[in-house]
């Protein structure tokens, strides 16, 4: 089974999920106000897809796909729960650098993509690991 990048990014209403370039025959995106709603719009999405080529007698293939963030995307939905100074200390990268992919005016490199990545990996899984009494 083909695995799937489906991209998140922020868009002028809300955000919007789409499948990277494949081999496949079809192709399916979501909208919506929250990457929630993105996410959800995306799976109903792929399912009427699935129907559609089901009521068609054409076959469909099936595929695992997983939501990526573009760094921007991420920043912006986050920097509602964590200021640019938090994600500093957790990714280790500047809040200047942060502010600029945030204003998309600039793109970070894939070493800094790695950065941020693990540094939200990290505090994820300290995060996973309290426990209050």
């Amino acid at each position: 089974m083909k695995k799937i990048k489906v991209y998140i990014e922020k868009a002028e209403w809300g955000f919007s999920a789409y499948m990277e370039d494949n081999n496949l025959n079809y192709g399916c995106i979501g909208e919506g106000r929250t990457v929630e709603e993105t996410i959800d719009d995306f799976n109903k999405s792929y399912a009427g897809m699935r129907d559609y080529f089901d009521t068609v007698g054409k076959p469909f293939e099936e595929i695992q796909y997983e939501f990526y963030y573009d760094t921007a995307s991420f920043l912006d939905e986050y920097s509602k729960a964590f200021s640019l100074a938090g994600l500093e200390r957790i990714t280790g990268v500047s809040q200047a650098q942060l502010g600029h992919f945030l204003h998309g005016r600039r793109k970070p490199s894939a070493k800094t993509v790695a950065k941020i990545q693990e540094g939200v990996e990290r505090f994820a899984h300290e995060l996973t690991a309290v426990r209050f009494a």
